[in-house]
């Protein structure tokens, strides 16, 4: 049974896939040997990467002399990994990849599924002894989540470098779940968020005079590094009529 499938680039239908089982090994690059994956393009080494496929996962080997390879999340918010040039089997742990090559002053891509992801349920209810402290407790029904989800949003929808929302443009994105919000509501959630996170001291160890930059920016990559807002917390900004965020 194949684990791993790779998409081409420009392939449209299913039949243009290619499936590879555990053990197997499929090369890419210009020349398109032995049955591998050709990417046309004379930036692209003619052998260029190999890709084998381990069950749940996959590894990339980096053939080229000298550029370095990406292998983005595509639903990661800007998750990725770096292929050194000669770097051989790294593992990839992506359910969804894009491999991104550059080539001759262009970016090409094409992307491997590996849909052979398992997960254990994590239940551990009947285990004696105290319970694990959750390592970030937050309400996911609160404004501050709302606050949270709307600062992570365009990098959640596939922009992994957007820029962070002015806090004016959260206030309006905020306005239909929570009519009353205000530019100084914005401000005190981010104050409180970066205080619950622990991204500033608090109020009785906090050094007189010192402040916190960049505390939007902070939230932003905590909170996508340790997945505490998802693509699918953003329904908490498309709250159904006469539903408001507390």
């Amino acid at each position: 049974m194949y684990s791993v499938i790779v998409v081409p680039p420009m392939c449209g239908s299913a039949d243009g896939q290619v499936r590879i089982a555990a053990g197997e090994r499929l090369t890419f690059g210009r020349a398109g040997t032995d049955g591998g994956l050709t990417i046309a393009h004379g930036g692209v080494p003619r052998v260029a990467g190999e890709i084998t496929a381990h069950r749940s996962f996959w590894l990339l080997s980096n053939l080229s002399e000298d550029q370095t390879y990406v292998v983005e999340n595509p639903e990661g918010a800007g998750e990725h990994l770096k292929i050194a040039p000669g770097r051989m089997e790294a593992p990839v742990p992506f359910e969804f990849s894009r491999v991104v090559l550059p080539a001759a002053g262009d970016l090409l891509s094409f992307d491997v599924w590996a849909p052979r992801h398992a997960f254990r349920s994590a239940d551990r209810r009947g285990l004696a002894g105290a319970a694990t402290a959750p390592a970030f407790a937050l309400d996911r029904t609160s404004r501050y989540f709302a606050v949270l989800a709307a600062l992570c949003e365009p990098r959640l929808r596939g922009q992994p470098h957007a820029s962070l929302p002015a806090v004016e443009q959260l206030v309006e994105r905020l306005r239909p779940v929570w009519p009353a919000v205000s530019r100084s509501s914005v401000y005190w959630n981010i104050d409180y968020l970066a205080l619950k996170l622990r991204l500033r001291p608090g109020p009785d160890t906090a050094e007189p005079g010192l402040r916190v930059n960049g505390k939007k920016d902070s939230l932003v990559s905590l909170a996508l590094r340790f997945d505490l807002v998802r693509e699918d917390d953003l329904v908490v900004l498309a709250a159904t009529a006469g539903e408001t965020v507390r």
